[in-house]
């Protein structure tokens, strides 16, 4: 089983922790699996360096066992991520793209109501990440933060099954760096797993559903983005207890309200203080 770090040279954010990585001992040559893309082996570590945008890298890990024979179990791809608030941040995220209808453009690859089940070991990286960039005088310059759930990227295998019976927390709410899941987030021990922002939830006032037309209806995709969003989270934490954290001031009344009552007929368990 190998972990893929992926790494495109037409990003600079992408390429520099890439050749950080490769500065250090133990790397050689590894496999030519595509005209476009190097690799390289350090045990059970292969980087890829690829020369188009990830976005365009669907199936990466299905096209890596085929042509190379070893089973992937996790991938973590180097990339550049930009905020309309433009402030600098180093983020960590899971993929997915839940909140998409049929028949929208997909930017960013991946497809629609789909989210990859997410890498166990988010949470762990974030606080480790802050750490860091504290012990090098980047905090408060640089903001250490999840992002909310996004891009594409199709994925076949879950990244990193983990089997912890510990509660996990599925965000809902809040904006691109869902900032009040933070305090639960970065909790040692918490387990992290999708969190969807607020915009990324589709919804409509129930006054006004009458007037809806059944094209409008369709677009109308919040319930699903929970269900798909929840069963890659459980996916990737067999065994554990997926929590709901919602950030109750990114809401209206009206959807807060619809929000639980949806959570409740799903089974879903909401977070109350002390629950992580």
């Amino acid at each position: 089983m190998v972990t893929l770090v992926v790494a495109t040279a037409v990003d600079p954010a992408s390429i520099g922790p890439a050749s950080a990585l490769l500065a250090m001992p133990g790397w050689h040559p590894g496999p030519t699996w595509q005209e476009d893309a190097q690799s390289f082996v350090n045990k059970n570590v292969r980087l890829i360096k690829l020369e188009t945008k990830l976005v365009k890298e669907d199936d990466l890990d299905k096209r890596w066992e085929e042509a190379t024979g070893e089973s992937v179990d996790e991938i973590i791809f180097l990339s550049k991520h930009v905020a309309a608030s433009n402030r600098p941040a180093l983020t960590i995220h899971p993929i997915g793209t839940p909140h998409v209808t049929e028949g929208e453009v997909l930017v960013a690859g991946g497809k629609p109501r789909w989210a990859a089940p997410p890498n166990p070991r988010i949470g762990p990286w974030l606080r480790l990440l802050r750490c860091i960039a504290a012990s090098h005088n980047l905090s408060p310059e640089f903001e250490v933060v999840q992002r909310s759930t996004g891009g594409g990227r199709m994925l076949h295998r879950p990244l990193l099954w983990n089997d912890s019976k510990n509660k996990i927390l599925l965000g809902i709410g809040g904006g691109h760096y869902v900032p009040r899941h933070m305090d639960v987030v970065l909790k040692d021990g918490v387990w992290v797993g999708h969190l969807l922002s607020g915009y990324s939830l589709l919804m409509e006032d129930p006054a006004q559903l009458k007037a809806l037309t059944k094209a409008d209806a369709v677009k109308m995709t919040w319930k699903e983005a929970i269900k798909v969003a929840f069963e890659a989270t459980k996916l990737a934490f067999p065994g554990g207890e997926v929590i709901a954290h919602l950030d109750h001031k990114s809401f209206k009344s009206w959807q807060r309200n619809a929000v639980t009552s949806f959570l409740v007929e799903q089974n879903i368990k909401i977070g109350k203080p002390g629950d992580f």
